[in-house]
């Protein structure tokens, strides 16, 4: 038999007692065999003491199998470390203990071979360095490889633009306008020094010093885009001059932001700083389409740059944060909330004088120097494109304010809108302008003339806004005489308040949360109300104390009752409380019956109610003093016009609009989606619809009658007779008209609205008169071909709070709104209240008082009085502000 197929021969003495002896050998730890065993027992550890017997020597065929099993636990202790670290692996007859094979060597030594547990988890130190290395070199050949792929970009290419076309409702070109490139570079030796001072304290005080980069506003600015936000401006002077140079690509990405970082850096290093602020002082854009400090000069002071003076210098310097809230013409936007002439004036004052406290402190600027020029320097009107004349302007504005305000939205940034290239579709219906343009020159030339009545016909303005209810679309607007001369919108930012057009505000308020219970506590009071009906009842006396809801008397902070006057200081209803409907008091605009109520509900809800139909919260005044329900806010025309349209669409409120979409060369790239939020239940609003229909069948509306179609308004008149609106509507369409007089010089740091006594001839402007004429001549012609549509059947509401049975309201004898506008009953001598003769009084809490609005005998001050000065020779009060919202906190709006 050959030599393999022999039997290993068998182990002598002990059989598989000495076999487990040879285990037990194994197990006590003893070095595996070497990789070259050749089975003896000496190879195997097996000597003499070892607890075993000596093993015979076999033949090499044995010693081979024996040196291969050996081999096999080498290599199963080495895949097994934990193993052979407790002795257990056998490799041979005696089970010794083995060395491993060493592991194949790998680049990076992670998990890390030679470590057990979490340590295998630890890098080591050459790891960590080796990274870091690695890491900055990469970052080190991308930043060479990005500084070398840019350029130096050429800042005088960068003055093309082009234009925006914008088009009527029915698709024809209205105007193309925004491409004209109103810049002419300069030498920095045509600049002011105090400009670029002016720029450097303001902007980047280290400009002359830096690389050029400002890591921490990279930073944020990488930071803002990756979480989807909107990146900021360079936060160096070079950043921002990079930005301008590379308008052609506004993107905002990451990719983008890199890009200008490294042209940054390049132009930086390699562009001399005098050259660098030239060219960002040329590119900069100011507001009023001004590319460049020269054409800035000539656009604010119609003067070449280098006559700028210091405070001019520090104005324009102002300018370059951002002209929509710094130009002190204002900016005229539907939504531009805060950008009035009077915000932007106090901004633009604050930055310019910020600005010269940091020359100085720098040392750029003398002290002696600074302190001449502590106000606004004398800017002109910003209009000089006569294509955008008549109403043209303010709707190009006011679409180009939507776009802006939404961009979001509709994708269009400033600096886009700026490129142009885009074709925008609004929504305003060509023949409607013009018919509200007609209107309001026709009442105008029949009647203003301040030629013959200088002292009370110059000055006067008047608004004018129209909305359809359907899709909150702007139909039309009048913005004033021309946009290329009287730049602020009368539209859409006036400061106007709107008196007794706020009225219904109170009302859905009152028929959608209802009047607190008295006898309840705060807390269970609100919960436990009682909705309104527009039969309850409400006292119409003049003079009426006014109470909180639990009917304590209400007192301000000064402890000083309210008294609430009417127009005409009048008492209406049945003496001797003279309780009234609110449909009634509402049809003759009674002050004191609103306002009590108003406190019954809460001003707080009558505050929500106003929100809801449309109003912009922020053009409301505080709600915690009694005549807020009169109406002492200021919104403007086009919103008014948005709110009653909320009526009119039973309570479904949509914002109004300006443009319904707008293409480019990429496409269409954006299509005006009509959001409808349900402000009111079609109860409260139709009811609501239906009380105001009173005033224009048979009330202070008269005037604003349709032949054969239904007309739900209001007139409003306000304290001191300083504005006068009337706000009506159809099913089909909305519009508010407003007028007054208002000294519209821009440059005045404080121009203030103006008394209408006298004015166009009438002893007083009342809603009834000019505007409500303006409403009728205008609808008439808006609303021809359109076929009449009813209101909606309003359903019962609420109930009677108050029940008592109320005959017709007897009012007095002194001349009132309606006595002019329409038929009024025959006076009764028990419905009027003695006065004092005829005085107007003003303090910072009850504003401007007439006919009795003076402090009582026990020394606490009566409520304003809305409408109640009777006649133009009344003692003048100080001139309230644009600014101010409100002619006096208790200053009192009339019908």
């Amino acid at each position: 038999m050959s030599e393999h197929r022999r039997k290993p021969p068998q182990p002598q003495g002990g059989g598989r007692a000495a076999a487990r002896r040879g285990q037990s050998g194994a197990s006590s730890g003893r070095r595996a065999a070497p990789r070259g065993a050749t089975g003896s027992p000496a190879d195997y550890g097996l000597g003499h003491g070892s607890g075993g017997e000596e093993q015979p020597t076999g033949s090499r065929a044995d010693a081979r199998r024996a040196s291969q099993r050996n081999l096999g636990g080498s290599r199963r202790r080495a895949a097994e470390p934990a193993a052979g670290r407790r002795g257990g692996g056998q490799s041979g007859p005696g089970g010794g203990r083995g060395r491993s094979a060493p592991d194949r060597k790998r680049l990076i030594d992670y998990p890390r071979a030679d470590k057990y547990g979490w340590q295998r988890w630890m890098p080591s130190w050459k790891l960590v360095v080796g990274l870091f290395v690695g890491f900055v070199g990469s970052l080190v050949a991308v930043a060479g490889i990005g500084y070398a792929m840019v350029g130096i970009p050429d800042i005088a290419k960068t003055a093309t633009a082009q234009n925006n076309v914008y088009y009527w409702k029915d698709g024809s070109q209205m105007v193309a306008t925004g491409g004209e490139t109103n810049r002419q570079n300069i030498d920095l030796s045509q600049i002011p020094e105090e400009m670029r001072w002016a720029v450097i304290s303001q902007e980047n005080k280290t400009f002359y010093d830096d690389s050029g980069i400002d890591p921490k506003g990279i930073a944020r600015a990488v930071f803002n885009m990756a979480r989807g936000g909107q990146t900021q401006g360079g936060s160096t002077i070079t950043q921002q001059y990079v930005k301008n140079a590379m308008l052609n690509d506004q993107s905002q990405t990451i990719s983008r932001k890199f890009k200008e970082i490294f042209v940054s850096i390049k132009v930086g290093a390699e562009v001399d700083k005098d050259q660098i602020m030239a060219g960002y002082l040329n590119s900069a854009y100011y507001g009023r389409n001004a590319y460049g400090i020269q054409a800035a000069s000539r656009a604010y002071f119609n003067k070449d740059a280098i006559k700028l003076n210091p405070g001019e210098c520090a104005f324009l310097a102002a300018m370059l944060k951002g002209a929509t809230y710094y130009d002190p013409a204002g900016a005229t936007s539907v939504d531009s909330v805060g950008a009035t002439p009077a915000a932007n004036s106090k901004r633009a004052q604050r930055q310019m004088q910020d600005t010269l406290d940091k020359m100085v402190e720098y040392g750029h600027l003398d002290a002696s120097v600074r302190a001449k020029y502590n106000t606004l320097p004398k800017w002109q009107n910003p209009r000089s494109n006569t294509d955008l004349k008549g109403q043209i302007g303010y709707l190009v504005d006011l679409a180009n304010g939507y776009l802006v305000t939404h961009s979001k939205e509709t994708g269009v940034t400033q600096d886009l809108l700026q490129q142009g290239g885009f074709s925008i579709y609004t929504t305003f219906d060509k023949n409607k302008v013009n018919q509200l343009q007609a209107s309001v020159k026709k009442v105008r030339d029949a009647n203003i003339k301040p030629e013959q009545r200088p002292d009370t016909d110059t000055h006067v303005q008047f608004g004018g806004a129209s909305v359809e209810p359907d899709t909150g679309a702007i139909r039309a607007v009048y913005g004033g005489e021309d946009a290329t001369k009287h730049f602020t919108d009368n539209a859409d930012q006036t400061g106007a308040q709107v008196g007794s057009t706020f009225k219904p505000f109170v009302l859905a308020a009152a028929m959608t949360w209802g009047v607190r219970d008295p006898d309840l506590g705060s807390s269970q009071a609100q919960d436990e109300r009682t909705i309104v009906s527009p039969k309850s009842l409400f006292s119409g006396q003049n003079k009426l104390k006014i109470r909180n809801y639990d009917d304590s008397i209400w007192k301000n902070e000064k402890g000083e009752e309210w008294l609430q006057t009417n127009d005409g200081n009048v008492s209406l209803g049945n003496p001797p409380d003279y309780k009234i409907d609110l449909r009634e008091a509402m049809r003759e605009s009674v002050n004191s019956a609103f306002v009590q109520l108003g406190m019954d509900v809460g001003l707080d809800k009558v505050k929500d109610s106003a929100v809801k139909a449309g109003l912009k919260e922020s053009s409301l005044t505080n709600s915690g003093f009694p005549s807020f329900s009169i109406g002492i806010s200021d919104p403007s025309a086009i919103r008014m016009a948005g709110a009653y349209a909320t009526f009119a669409a039973s309570g479904k409120q949509r914002d109004p609009y300006s443009v319904e979409k707008v293409t480019s060369e990429k496409g269409q790239i954006f299509t005006h989606k009509t959001q409808t939020q349900q402000a009111f239940t079609d109860k409260v609003a139709d009811n609501v619809t239906d009380v105001l229909k009173t005033v224009v069948e048979k009330g202070t509306g008269t005037n604003a009658q349709l032949p054969g179609r239904e007309v739900a308004g209001k007139t409003g008149t306000t304290d001191g007779n300083k504005s006068a609106w009337f706000v009506g509507y159809t099913p089909q369409l909305s519009t508010a008209v407003t007028m007054f007089r208002y000294d519209d010089d821009e440059s005045k740091k404080d121009r203030t609205f103006l008394k209408m006594f006298g004015t166009g001839g009438q002893k007083k402007i009342h809603g009834a008169s000019f505007p409500a004429q303006i409403w009728h001549d205008y609808m008439l012609d808006a609303l021809k071909g359109t076929p009449a549509k009813d209101f909606p059947e309003p359903q019962p509401i609420g109930e009677v709070v108050n029940a008592e049975p109320s005959p017709t309201p007897t009012p007095s004898a002194t001349e009132t709104e309606e006595e002019e506008t329409s038929p009024s009953p025959s006076p009764s001598k028990s419905a009027v209240e003695p006065s004092p003769s005829a005085t107007e009084t003003c303090n910072k809490f009850f504003g401007c008082q007439n006919d009795g609005g003076t402090s009582n005998g026990n020394g606490n001050g009566n409520g304003g009085t809305g409408e109640t000065s009777p006649s133009p020779s009344t003692s003048e009060s100080p001139a309230d502000t644009r600014g101010n919202t409100s002619s006096g906190f208790f200053g009192g709006p009339g019908g």
